[in-house]
């Protein structure tokens, strides 16, 4: 699930080299921690929040076949 949330979050933005996702799981739920370069972070959120809407969908789509939980959170430096 990492992986497809890293491919999917380094096409989004101008400096994929500066993603950076942490994983923390606790029980059943999967709390994932994404950095990106600050000029890339409104790409990354979308107008309205809408691109991390639909990423944090996503994830839990899979997580669910997975019989998990999880959390995405989209952290500033």
């Amino acid at each position: 699930m990492k992986e497809m949330l890293e491919i999917m979050i380094k096409n989004l933005v101008a400096n994929p080299d500066q993603v950076t996702i942490t994983e923390n799981e606790k029980e059943d739920v999967i709390t994932f921690s994404v950095k990106v370069a600050d000029s890339d972070m409104g790409k990354v959120i979308g107008k309205q929040g809408r691109i991390a809407k639909a990423i944090r969908t996503v994830a839990k789509a899979i997580a669910t076949k997975e019989n998990k939980k999880v959390n995405i959170e989209f952290v500033e430096d």
